[in-house]
């Protein structure tokens, strides 16, 4: 009895070992292949749930459905108008054709290897056959505005030696994930996206391309200052003009209350003289000895000399 049991027992597990080996489960956002002694059995597994495979000799292989990030190394790239920069770049793929992705890359670490000389390869081509400058704008929208404040009078402090594009920084990914989308599928690999992450100059010409930054800034700061000192001359002479035109305008309305006021004493003269002559003539004498003799005046006139004759009698016939 108890030899029937233990065998009872031993085929119980054997039959829990087989059935747990004949079965495996696909979760959501996995894909799978079963290999038989290394060779692939079948067509890939897309669908979740639970699936059954031959035990012992068959194997699963799972990868990922969702979208992988690559991120490739910076590397050295001339541009077409010979400027050394570093480019680094970075990508999204995902894998469509897990039977082909097995047979060709096996894993994931091997797709990247498949993409760092996929993407680098294309990234110099696109990078060697375009300046610097259209790697580094997307547009020449800053060049745009400027012209149009420029249109309407106002000013922009933009840099006046920028570079008018035709292809900017996201045509060059565009064109750069068109080159490597067509090498990607036959490794089981759609290419979803390629950016560029930053670019940066190499240490030998870093230097000197800050250096004719700080010039290029220097020469607009200078064009800015000529400009200013021409509007303040232009404002000055405005002032002066203005001042000159105040000034004349103010003389001539004194000149003119001036003649009115001479008139009117001209004509309080004339009547005071016509009402009594010699009254008039009388106070216009004395008028003279108060203003004209001070205690510092000497005078030397004979005694028959008109000038004292109010002094000499009170007679004033």
């Amino acid at each position: 009895m108890k030899i029937v049991i233990g065998i009872i027992v031993i085929v119980i597990i054997l039959a829990a070992v087989f059935f747990t080996s004949s079965i495996y489960t696909v979760s959501e956002g996995k894909q799978a292949v079963i290999t038989q002694f290394g060779r692939p059995i079948g067509e890939p597994i897309t669908t979740a749930g639970l699936h059954f495979k031959k035990p012992f000799i068959q194997k699963i292989h799972y990868f990922e459905k969702k979208l992988l990030r690559w991120n490739g190394d910076p590397n050295q790239i001339p541009t077409k108008d010979k400027k050394y920069i570093w480019v680094d770049t970075t990508a999204r793929w995902k894998i469509v054709d897990p039977l082909k992705f097995l047979q060709s890359v096996n894993s994931e670490q091997g797709a990247h290897s498949r993409l760092d000389d996929i993407i680098n390869s294309a990234t110099r081509d696109v990078i060697t056959g375009h300046l610097l400058v259209e790697a580094v704008r997307d547009s020449n929208r800053i060049i745009n505005e400027d012209n149009k404040a420029e249109d309407s009078g106002d000013k922009v402090l933009a840099d006046a030696t920028l570079e008018p594009i035709s292809t900017g920084r996201e045509q060059l990914e565009e064109i750069i994930l068109k080159r490597a989308g067509r090498l990607a599928p036959k490794y089981g690999i759609e290419l979803v996206d390629v950016r560029i992450k930053r670019l940066n100059y190499v240490t030998g010409v870093r230097q000197k391309v800050y250096g004719r930054m700080i010039a290029e800034r220097k020469r607009a700061a200078e064009k800015y200052r000529s400009e200013g000192q021409g509007k303040k001359a232009e404002i000055d002479g405005k002032r002066g003009k203005e001042l000159k035109l105040i000034a004349s305008g103010a003389y001539r309305k004194a000149q003119g209350i001036k003649g009115k006021a001479d008139s009117q004493v001209t004509k309080i003269y004339a009547d005071a003289y016509g009402k009594n002559p010699k009254f008039y003539a009388f106070l216009k004498t004395h008028e003279t000895y108060r203003k004209g003799i001070d205690k510092n005046t000497t005078l030397i006139l004979s005694t028959g000399n008109d000038y004292y004759k109010y002094l000499k009698s009170s007679n004033t016939e």
